[in-house]
């Protein structure tokens, strides 16, 4: 009785290991499910101290990690996203300006993870070109994720035991601002930033920016709810970040913290303690080469990023630099020409303009909420008036102690104190920009040959009257 007992654990013992050995695909590699939202503020999410109501992702950051200090290198959508899906930084592939592509034979996660076995898809916002690059499964091509399509998808990735990397891509909470309950947030309650007037219009806004942001979450936990139905949740490498800043001023479309920084949440059963937070610098460029180690693949060398696996891991550093770019060439209602580029140490912003003399313009200055600060300005208050000024008016260097000052309120540049930072921080900045083929205002002007056929149709605004109106 002995003996047979021996030999049935022995027979079950090879078994084991022959099934782990010759496990199906989709249990030797991860599947990959990003979630990006749409202009949202990162500090503005529950679990980042905001207001926003977000219960989803909330409990996301229960059961992975939630980074504290994760950075794009474009305030912009379209740069951003091709950063993402192609793992080099904006001005080297070309993808610098908003409505833009990389150039033809650019690899991106569709190549990189379709020949390590995986059925790339989108569902939602893509603002990425060429389609030869991005040659992802589209589930469908529409403003928001689909997930009655989604579901079927997954579906269909796991009847047929293949491994999947799914870009889900929200529109929310880009304006309108139309979607959500914006009951939940009465304008009179809201609170407001610093950097922001207090005006009707400011709190209008924001009660209904902050409810989109909720709709976002709802997106998340149906993300969530389909791992769960399908029973993928543990062995899915889940991504949530939530892009630039809102389109409010001080955000979206500048290389402040408040523009550049992103939230990012990672679930990844069995090799990211539940409930993790990390304050590694860590940048959207390190995503792909951490895909495709996940994958099992080699990272190439085109890529600008580094793997986050060992921080995944625990470890809490990371990057001691990370960069921005700005550009307002091609913009909808944008400065003929303002750009911006940063760098960011663990405790100093360095901000570069290239055009200290050209009024800062975009789609938020002739706004309904930025008119409102410049009536209140005219009006006779300094505040105001003085936070007008300094978001449409930017000297050709800013330093700020980012620590201190998270908000980049107090600029440090003219006090020689910070000299030796400056220097410093320069020489990082220029360094990257040579990497990146950089060659400042020259590269600002030859923006719009990198925008397809939008080229520079609702660019150039009106001038604005002596006043600021426009």
């Amino acid at each position: 009785m002995k003996s047979h007992a021996l030999v049935l654990a022995a027979a079950l013992l090879t078994s084991v290991a022959y099934a782990a050995d010759d496990a199906p695909l989709r249990d030797s590699k991860p599947n990959i499910v990003f979630i990006i939202a749409d202009d949202c503020t990162y500090s503005d999410i529950g679990c980042y101290g905001g207001q926003a109501k977000t219960p989803n992702i909330d409990k996301l950051a229960t059961q992975g990690m939630r980074f504290t200090r994760c950075f794009q290198a474009a305030a912009m959508c379209s740069p951003t996203r091709h950063n993402i899906y192609t793992g080099q930084y904006p001005v080297k592939t070309g993808a610098y300006p908003n409505h833009t592509h990389v150039a033809k034979g650019t690899p991106s996660v569709v190549q990189y993870l379709g020949d390590l076995g995986y059925r790339v898809a989108h569902s939602g916002k893509s603002h990425v070109a060429p389609r030869s690059v991005f040659s992802w499964e589209t589930i469908p091509q529409g403003k928001n994720p689909d997930f009655g399509k989604v579901d079927a998808f997954i579906e269909e990735c796991d009847q047929n035991e293949t491994p999947f990397c799914l870009l889900l891509c929200s529109n929310e909470p880009h304006t309108p601002w139309d979607k959500g309950d914006a009951s939940a947030y009465p304008p009179g309650e809201v609170q407001l930033p610093e950097y922001h007037v207090d005006t009707p219009e400011t709190r209008e806004a924001m009660s209904r920016y902050l409810a989109e942001i909720t709709y976002f979450d709802s997106q998340v936990g149906e993300a969530m709810d389909l791992l769960d139905k399908h029973g993928m949740t543990d062995n899915t490498l889940l991504v949530v970040v939530s892009e630039q800043g809102n389109s409010m001023p001080f955000a979206k479309w500048t290389c402040y913290d408040n523009g550049l920084q992103s939230a990012m949440i990672v679930r990844w059963p069995g090799k990211i303690e539940p409930g993790a937070v990390n304050p590694a610098m860590v940048e959207y460029v390190d995503l792909l080469p951490t895909f495709v180690q996940a994958a099992g693949g080699v990272v190439a060398p085109v890529l600008d990023g580094k793997s986050l696996l060992p921080v995944f891991a625990g470890k809490q550093e990371h990057k001691q630099f990370v960069f921005g770019e700005m550009t307002t060439r091609g913009i909808n209602d944008g400065s003929d020409h303002f750009g911006i580029r940063s760098v960011r140490s663990e405790r100093f912003k360095y901000i570069w303009n290239f055009s200290p003399d050209v009024e800062f313009q975009n789609m938020c200055t002739g706004s309904k909420l930025f008119q409102s600060w410049i009536a209140k300005a005219e009006s006779g208050d300094k505040d105001a008036a003085r936070l007008v000024h300094r978001y449409t008016h930017r000297p050709e260097i800013e330093l700020y102690d980012v620590v201190e000052d998270p908000n980049e309120m107090h600029n440090l540049a003219e006090n020689p104190e910070y000299a030796a930072v400056m220097a410093k921080l320069r020489a990082e900045l220029e360094q990257w920009m040579e990497h990146c083929s950089d060659r400042g205002q020259a590269t600002e002007m030859e923006a719009l040959n990198h925008m397809g056929g939008r080229r520079k149709a609702k660019s150039a605004p009106q001038k604005r009257k002596p006043n600021g109106r426009g």
